[in-house]
């Protein structure tokens, strides 16, 4: 049996509402199998419920948290209240990013003649998200096949239906580089300082700008805030290290 045959606790899984009672409401889980769970009155909202139906109806799509399962006896206890509304517009994109990965992988088995689930496993061997996957194999498509256990043929057709398909959103950030020297060599100091602060960092472009002494503009693109920020925090300290080093100063201001 895989590990994703069931959810895990606490997990947020995407349900289709079956059927719903005074008492509870119950769900088939749309990402697992359409393995059935239950929703208790106390766990659809917060407060005092007067009818359950004011909050959940039949033929619903919803994002419920896992509060307990027991695969022995095929009973999932899920909760509608400890979710909140950011958490339901996340967990509904990245099911639906899912949905279009499943359905690159069907095209790439085709092309290649692998099986579909020979495909699947390559890929949940390296990667909880298939979606994540494939927009790796976009961003760094070379280093990515390479560490799928798969024919070439399927490494190939991964890479073509990828590039086909997949959309990468860029995010970027911005900072301002104070380097400050005062020694004689200064000029030079901070130019190691600049360099450093352009390092290979996997899915960064980091560009560097003069905006006049002892100011240089920092920019960082990469895939999503988080890591365009990392990539930023990473290339700023790198050039403050050698500014410091040297007994002299540098700081970043980000901008808003």
């Amino acid at each position: 049996m895989s590990d994703r045959d069931w959810p895990q606790e606490g997990e947020l899984v995407v349900c289709s509402v079956t059927e719903v009672k005074d008492f509870a409401a119950f769900v088939t889980l749309d990402e697992y199998d359409k393995h059935t769970g239950l929703i208790p009155m106390a766990e659809v909202a917060r407060g005092w419920i007067k009818y359950i139906r004011d909050y959940v109806r039949e033929g619903q799509k919803i994002v419920c948290k896992v509060l307990h399962v027991d695969a022995n006896r095929g009973h999932i206890d899920l909760s509608l209240k400890d979710v909140n509304e950011h958490q339901r517009r996340e967990k509904i994109q990245a099911w639906k990013n899912e949905r279009k990965a499943h359905k690159w992988i069907g095209f790439a088995a085709a092309e290649s003649k692998t099986e579909v689930g020979k495909i699947e496993d390559a890929l949940y061997a390296k990667y909880t998200s298939l979606y994540d996957a494939f927009e790796d194999l976009v961003l760094d498509p070379e280093k990515t096949a390479a560490k799928l256990k798969l024919p070439e043929a399927g490494k190939t057709a991964l890479v073509k239906i990828a590039a086909e398909n997949v959309k990468i959103q860029k995010a970027t950030v911005t900072g301002t580089l104070v380097l400050t020297s005062n020694k004689p060599d200064g000029v030079n100091i901070i130019r190691r300082a600049l360099r450093s602060a352009e390092p290979k960092i996997d899915g960064a472009v980091i560009e560097l700008q003069y905006l006049g002494a002892p100011n240089y503009r920092i920019k960082v693109t990469a895939s999503d805030y988080k890591k365009a920020d990392r990539a930023l925090q990473k290339a700023a300290g790198a050039a403050i290290g050698v500014m410091e080093r040297a007994g002299d100063s540098g700081s970043l201001v980000k901008q808003k």
